[in-house]
């Protein structure tokens, strides 16, 4: 009996639903007002302007800066740490020269050899400076003061070739060094 009651009921809401949606429709079918004949013209009246005038809080456009200014903020891209700039030393005469590295502040003849890696794709070495500091170079790296250039790296010896300008003549002069890895006893 509750199924009974309960079909019941939800036929009876769907009706009253029908009803209602129906009940609105007539609203909108009543017939639209006659035109108003065209036989007679009346003049326009004049606009009259409003009682009170309008009132915004809203800045005029005009009035906001187009700019920003950001003097006081940080620059967000700035590094916290700053790299740490070293002074030349005085002193040392035969080193390095500004703009240059310290491989680049000794002759290619200063140089000694101590060890050659002979690898699958290119061979290396390891130099040392009269100083005693070590280098590991390759075939293509720039040696020495005066625009040496590592040509060739071979298991038993390196190869720089180096270009510089005659003082007395202003010719171009290429000279090439090689530097031998020494033999065991």
């Amino acid at each position: 009996m509750t199924r009974r009651n309960s079909t019941n009921l939800l036929l009876l809401a769907a009706a009253a639903s029908l009803v209602l949606a129906c009940a609105g429709c007539k609203k909108a079918e009543e017939g639209a007002p006659p035109a108003p004949a065209a036989t007679t013209t009346k003049p326009a009246a004049p606009v009259k302007p409003p009682v009170q005038a309008q009132t915004s809080s809203a800045l005029p456009v005009a009035s906001i800066s187009p700019t920003l200014d950001f003097t006081g903020r940080k620059d967000p891209f700035k590094p916290f740490i700053q790299p740490k700039v070293e002074k030349p030393a005085a002193g040392r005469g035969s080193l390095t020269t500004s703009g240059s590295l310290p491989i680049q502040g000794y002759t290619v003849e200063q140089f000694r050899v101590s060890g050659i890696i002979a690898g699958f794709k290119e061979n290396k070495a390891l130099i040392v400076d009269p100083a005693g500091k070590g280098y590991v170079v390759k075939a293509g790296m720039k040696i020495g003061n005066n625009n040496g250039v590592i040509t060739k790296v071979t298991p038993s010896y390196l190869e720089v070739a180096e270009r510089s300008r005659d003082d007395v003549t202003g010719k171009m002069t290429r000279r090439t060094v090689k530097l031998t890895l020494p033999k065991k006893n």
